[in-house]
């Protein structure tokens, strides 16, 4: 028997994909021959195009933003809690999409797929992706739906990065920016936490240099250590102490578990790593913790964040999260200060959660709530 969905769902969901044959130069300085896109459509086009909204997923993310897997229908999209019927993102009045970014493994092209010069998977050979290279082939991909204008471009986290490039690279594309819980460039702590998950991977005995297709192995230790490194900076001490506090497994085992799992936290953790090498490439990883580190718009410009954003012409909505520490307040701040400086439009708002940097994820009332009246007033704009 079927489950029944909720109401408020896009329902039941299938990927697509489309193919680029046309060379794309990367910022790297390598070209690729040609690339897929994996992405999502949820809600209806209308007839002159105007009420699509982009999604921008952040690290360990895909297209599936939306509903539940047409073939697996036990676990919703990564942001359910805002696309659907009469949440923020209201599929009722919206064409909303969402993208699998190049260089992923869940569809797009990547290290995972196979370089037309080999015949093999690129491995470590493929080439390193920025968030403007993501930019121009989300543009290559509105161009294939018929989409000359987004609505709004959205994200968290790294999606809310990829966000601000839209506005700053393609200002006549985009009608506002959705910029949420992240940051004008990473700090140096975020950096160095991207590079211990690095070395955990690249120090796997399997990690083979990265060729590890060649050999049948992958370096799934390494890659469950990098995944639940990440996973303590999403939450807050907040929300860990809350959920798990200092609570054993078995209390009877305390002193005789010669360094297994005996804290509650620890078989979370334990948990989230070993399901995430299951759907996760060690490679792709590696990219996306380059593409966050590398993401710094105003160095273009002397480091001048005002400047960077001197081009853009959207509108923006900037929220973050009091208990989130990897991308804090602070970062969103400079932000808004930086837009409030050259006289652009921006609604900011902070809003109290003990979630941590997850809580972008989260269905957290006051978030949706402010979230859903500023795209209220784009869907009026647009006339959805």
């Amino acid at each position: 028997m079927a489950a029944t969905l909720p109401a408020d769902s896009v329902g039941r969901v299938s990927p697509q994909s489309v193919r680029f044959d046309e060379p794309l130069l990367l910022e790297c300085g390598r070209e690729l021959p040609g690339y897929t896109l994996a992405y999502e459509t949820y809600g209806v086009l209308n007839a002159d195009a105007t009420n699509a909204i982009l999604v921008c997923h952040a690290l360990s993310g895909n297209h599936h933003a939306a509903g539940y897997d047409s073939e697996d229908a036990r676990k919703p999209g990564w942001w359910e809690a805002c696309i659907g019927p009469g949440k923020p993102l209201d599929t009722n009045r919206f064409f909303v999409v969402c993208s699998n970014n190049l260089g992923g493994c869940h569809g797009s092209t990547g290290p995972t797929s196979e370089d037309p010069a080999t015949g093999q998977a690129y491995g470590a050979d493929f080439p390193l992706v920025t968030v403007g290279d993501w930019v121009r082939t989300q543009a290559r991909l509105a161009d294939h739906l018929g989409i000359e204008r987004w609505a709004a471009v959205a994200g968290g986290s790294l999606g809310g990065m990829q966000a601000l490039q839209w506005a700053i690279d393609l200002p006549e594309r985009i009608g506002h920016a959705i910029v949420i819980a992240a940051a004008p460039r990473l700090s140096a702590q975020n950096i160095a936490f991207n590079e211990v998950a690095r070395q955990a991977i690249r120090s796997d005995p399997d990690f083979h240099e990265g060729r590890y297709a060649l050999t049948g192995d992958r370096p799934r230790t390494g890659l469950m250590l990098a995944r639940m490194l990440g996973h303590i900076t999403y939450l807050s001490e907040a929300a860990m102490g809350e959920k798990f506090g200092r609570e054993r497994r078995d209390e009877r085992g305390a002193f005789g578990f010669h360094y297994g799992v005996e804290f509650e936290v620890e078989s979370y953790l334990r948990h989230q790593g070993e399901s995430f090498v299951d759907r996760f490439d060690a490679n792709t990883y590696l990219l996306m913790t380059k593409a966050l580190d590398y993401f710094d718009p105003a160095a273009a410009t002397g480091g001048d964040l005002s400047k960077a954003l001197a081009r853009t012409t959207a509108p923006f909505f900037v929220a973050s999260f009091t208990s989130d520490w990897r991308f804090p307040p602070a970062a969103s701040h400079e932000i808004v200060r930086a837009l409030l400086d050259i006289n652009k439009r921006v609604s900011y708002a902070e809003i109290e959660a003990d979630h941590g940097h997850d809580a972008f994820l989260m269905p957290v009332p006051r978030y949706q709530e402010v979230f859903g009246a500023y795209m209220n007033r784009v869907a009026e704009e647009v006339g959805a």
